[in-house]
């Protein structure tokens, strides 16, 4: 079993706790079933958000989830003029048998914006 990297990410339409927490449950369940994953295969997850959200901890969507024994993180994203606005990332470490070139990163909504080379 490998250690394997997941990215993702969605756009928010507003800055309300219960819209990110929809959302970030959304973008964690796709990442999961995309990549054939259960809450055990999960290592740690961290968590950005631009500066312009600040109505919650994406994390605690997470744990709405029941994933009260993964160690997650939440981090401010670099404040960058003309970046997309009211965007939470993910990068989860997980376990996987998949080899890197068949993970599937998954950025939902407007978000796929952010990495056009990658399939959705």
């Amino acid at each position: 079993m490998a250690v394997r990297a997941v990215r993702g990410a969605v756009q928010l339409e507003r800055d309300e706790s219960g819209h990110m927490d929809d959302q970030v449950r959304l973008l964690l369940t796709a990442i999961l079933e995309r990549n054939a994953l259960a809450a055990d295969d999960l290592i740690s997850i961290w968590f950005t958000a631009t500066p312009d959200l600040h109505s919650d901890f994406p994390a605690a969507a997470a744990r709405g989830l029941g994933m009260a024994d993964v160690p997650l993180l939440c981090a401010q994203e670099l404040d960058v003029q003309g970046a997309l606005p009211r965007v939470v990332r993910i990068l989860a470490h997980v376990e996987s048998d998949l080899p890197r070139s068949e993970i599937t990163h998954v950025y939902l909504g407007a978000a796929a914006a952010l990495r056009k080379d990658i399939a959705q």
